[in-house]
Formats: C-alpha cells, structure tokens, sequence
C-alpha cells in the first residue's frame, strides 16, 4: 500500500512538469539518410553590367539551367550544393580601339555555389505538410569558372555571393515544382573588355526538385492537451487519497489485530512390525506377502533417515537347525531383495536370519515368517 502511495506521488509530480513545459510543436530530421533532395531548373540570366544598359540590357539575356543537391535539417533550414551556367553576354564600346561601333561578346561560365535556405513559411506560420505553397530565402558564396580572353588556355575562377527567393509548390511529399530569382555579384567574366570591375547577374528559373523517400519529419514535442492533463492530474489526486485512506484504515486494522498462535500438528506415518509368512519349505513371497511388501516400502522410502532389520524365521517343528537357518536366511534374502526392487534403499535394511528356533507365535506355521521393524 505504501508503494502504491509514492508511485501516484512521483505520477503526479511528472504530470505537473509536463502540464508546464513548452508546447510549442518543433520537428527535425531524424536519419541521416532522410530528407535528401535533387533539383533541376532552367530559365534565363542578365549579366548586370554598365556596357549592356548602354545598349539595352535585353540583348544581354541568356539562357541558365542549373542542376543542385541539398538535404532539409528540418523544416526551416536547409543546404545545397549547385551547379549553373551557359553563357554571358556582353555589349562593349570600341570607338577607343576600333571607331565607332559596338560588338558583343559571348563567354561561357560555369559556376559552384553552397547555398543555405531558410523556410519563411514554415519559420512564421509553422511546419505544414500539406501546406500548398511555401516561401523561402537563400544565400551562400561560389567559385565562377571562365576563361580569359586572349588567354584561352586559362581558367580563372572568381569568386561570388548570392541571395535569392525560392516559391515551392507542394505537389506530393516527394515532388515541389520550383521557381528561384536570384542576384549575383563577382569579379567580370569579361577582363579587360568590361568598363566595370564587377558584374552583376540576375536570374530566373523554374524546375521541379524530388525529395529520396519523401520529407521526413520527427516532431520533438508533442502539443499538449490542457484538458486532459487536468483530467489526469485530477484521477491522481483522487486515487492518491483514496490510497491514503486505505494506509490508515490498514494501520488501524493491525494495530488493534491481536496475535493468534494455531497449533498444527502434522502425521507422519512410520512402518511398524510387518510380517510376511511363507508357505512349508519355501522362501518365494506369494501374492498376500507382496501387498504387504508394497504397502512397507511405500512408508519407507516416505522416511529414508529411518534403518529396519529383516528378521527370517522357520517352523521349528519342521527340518533339522542347519536347513531352518538356511530357510530363514533365503526368506529374509526374498523380502530384501522385493523391497529393494520396489525402491527402498540398500541403506536402510539389515538381514538376519534366525533359523528354527524357539516358535514367536504359538502355531507352527505362523512361524514360517519374515518381521520387518
């Protein structure tokens, strides 16, 4: 009862302490292999530069397809690795080398970016899975490859840094179709033909990413029910008093309980004389000896610690000493050999034999007997 005490006790104590932790519900991933992406998008870029403004920035739109592999951390955060590129165009001013006339001039790039993304939809809103559409934010730096002009043995690589916004449309748990902008910022592709420094890129891309297995998601807490804790804090107290109670009735109850003392008494049946007789001359123990045998060796084996004699008799009336001393021998040798076979231990007979003397009983032939005691 007293155990049935402290476990409610330590119930309600954790009960109390669940009812006051957080409830707010989080979710992270929780296998390694779990929540692994691949993605594939093409669209179009602008390479950001003063030369292209000069002579209309839409000359200098061209084609992107990118190709990327990331893994979600969990609903809000995520990375990838990404590879784009095609080729970048450029209008540029001769009229200080050549006269007076513009060209463009075409380079082929590709480029390594390590993008961080972070979920704003599932950050503010919270995590839904059945969400239709989501929003989210990237940035991270990369590496541009491209080869110089006059110089195409030559691979520069440039570094860069981007940011961008992602639209995710939910179509399974496997599958989103993708729509990026981006902005881009690094070292001109173009060397000495650019009037700038640095160019700029901007870019627009649709695609459609497939998640290995589906997003997987573990919630670390669950929400709680106020409700239902306050139900359950209640049948604690409840049981707990009730328990109480029965302590104290159960201490009453034995305090006044005066003791008892029963005397018990256990029979044990012990193998008093038996007597096994036999017939004129013989020593086999016929039908009526053998109840006799079997009832005898029940009772000793009941008690192995006890040791009984086997005491053979004859007729003294009948046969000369030496064959009444051999008779009674054998017949004692038969009620050994019976009850040894019936399961009695060795240990516990002795035989003797007495022969023919003086009669026990006072017929002849009550004397052809075996006494076990």
């Amino acid at each position: 009862m007293k155990s049935k005490v402290v476990i409610l006790s330590l119930l309600l104590t954790g009960a109390a302490i669940s009812a006051s932790a957080q409830t707010k519900e989080k979710f992270y991933t929780e296998r390694a292999k779990d929540n692994i992406f691949i993605s594939v998008g093409a669209g179009a870029q602008g390479c950001v530069n003063p030369n292209n403004f000069d002579y209309g920035f839409g000359h200098a739109i061209t084609p992107l397809i990118h190709v990327s592999v990331g893994k979600l951390i969990n609903p809000v955060w995520g990375v990838r690795a990404q590879v784009a590129g095609m080729w970048s165009t450029l209008y540029t001013d001769y009229s200080r080398m050549k006269g007076d006339y513009a060209e463009y001039k075409n380079k082929k790039y590709f480029t390594l970016r390590a993008d961080a993304m972070y979920n704003l939809s599932n950050a503010i809103a919270g995590y839904n899975p059945d969400r239709l559409f989501n929003v989210s934010v990237f940035a991270g730096p990369g590496l541009t490859f491209a080869k110089a002009y006059g110089k195409m043995d030559k691979m520069n690589a440039l570094v860069n840094g981007s940011v961008g916004l992602a639209g995710q449309f939910n179509v399974s748990k496997y599958i989103d179709i993708n729509i990026e902008a981006r902005g881009e910022v690094s070292p001109s592709i173009f060397g000495k033909y650019s009037s700038a420094y640095t160019d700029g890129a901007v870019s627009l891309t649709a695609g459609v990413t497939y998640t290995f297995g589906g997003k997987k998601f573990v919630s670390c807490n669950s929400k709680v029910d106020q409700s239902a804790i306050n139900d359950e804090l209640n049948r604690y107290r409840n049981e707990l008093a009730q328990a109480q109670t029965d302590l104290a009735d159960t201490k009453n109850a034995l305090a006044n309980v005066k003791p008892v003392t029963k005397e018990v008494v256990k029979e044990v049946e012990v193998a008093g004389p038996r007597a096994i007789f036999f017939q004129i001359g013989k020593s086999k123990i016929d039908d009526y000896g053998m109840v006799n045998i079997q009832l005898a060796a029940k009772i000793l084996k009941a008690n192995p610690d006890k040791k009984y004699k086997i005491a053979g008799y004859a007729d003294k009336a009948t046969g000369s000493s030496k064959w009444n001393q051999k008779l009674s021998e054998e017949r004692a040798q038969a009620v050994y050999d019976a009850l040894v076979k019936e399961g009695v231990s060795k240990d516990q007979l002795e035989l003797v034999g007495f022969g023919g003397t003086a009669n026990i009983f006072g017929k002849n032939f009550l004397n052809r007997v075996v006494i076990l005691e």
